[in-house]
């Protein structure tokens, strides 16, 4: 990974990220760790050899839970691990989620509630179970990652564009209800980033050439570029940004 921006204050803070050993998580993960942050990150699929990279490269603790995050009573128990073995919780990234492709016509009520339940609800349960514990130190920062689809009114997952939305105005709510606290809360919306899925599933050349003619940037988002944006809003550097929803995609969209 390339040499990302320095934040100071993040040295030895306690990091929970869910979906932290791949895509975009991965290198979140990995930009914490260069920081010398401690990181704890959950996601289903199995990571230990992404925390062996990451432990040959870095000084700083890592700390990998197995966790199907819709399973909230394990998901919580995950940051009580965490508070365990690397101190309350100072920055927050909700990342996971799924953007398996589906139609009005044929989504099931089940589909549905799966579709929250994985990309809406745990943001919300962890937060619950963080906010104590950052009052009591004094603030925090917790990061939502949303999306710029329904931004745009994408098509093709209306499930997955509503749980978006409702990042971001559960974003808004927290930052209101946890600011007395001195914990912020804001939400980051990638682009279109080539993570390994995203290439394998989704992009073709004509796709990706309608893609890039939509930026003003005519780059391809890495999931290296979403590092330095979620360090800012983790570090004290963005102790003043709260209940925003801040786009990283290339110029795409247009908010203000």
């Amino acid at each position: 990974m390339t040499e990302v921006a320095t934040f100071h204050d993040l040295k030895g803070a306690s990091v929970f990220i869910t979906g932290g050993g791949s895509g975009i998580g991965a290198s979140l993960t990995e930009g914490f760790l260069q920081q010398g942050a401690n990181v704890a990150f959950v996601q289903q699929s199995s990571a230990d050899e992404f925390v062996q990279e990451m432990q040959s490269k870095y000084a700083s603790s890592i700390l990998f839970m197995p966790c199907d995050i819709t399973d909230i009573t394990r998901l919580q128990s995950c940051i009580d691990q965490t508070v365990d073995v690397h101190g309350p919780i100072d920055v927050l990234v909700n990342n996971a989620g799924n953007d398996r492709r589906h139609k009005l016509e044929s989504t099931s009520v089940d589909e549905w509630d799966q579709a929250i339940n994985v990309n809406l609800r745990p943001h919300f349960f962890t937060a619950q179970a963080v906010a104590k514990n950052m009052a009591e130190q004094g603030g925090g920062s917790i990061i939502n990652l949303s999306s710029v689809s329904y931004l745009m009114g994408n098509a093709g997952y209306p499930a997955y564009v509503a749980s978006k939305a409702g990042i971001t105005g559960l974003t808004r709510a927290l930052a209101r209800e946890l600011g007395s606290d001195n914990i912020r809360v804001n939400a980051l919306l990638p682009g279109w980033v080539m993570t390994p899925r995203q290439i394998e599933l989704w992009v073709t050349p004509k796709s990706l050439e309608e893609q890039l003619h939509r930026q003003c940037l005519k780059e391809q988002i890495q999931p290296e570029d979403i590092i330095d944006s979620t360090l800012f809003l983790a570090s004290k550097a963005s102790r003043m940004i709260t209940g925003q929803a801040i786009v990283v995609d290339g110029g795409v969209v247009v908010t203000g």
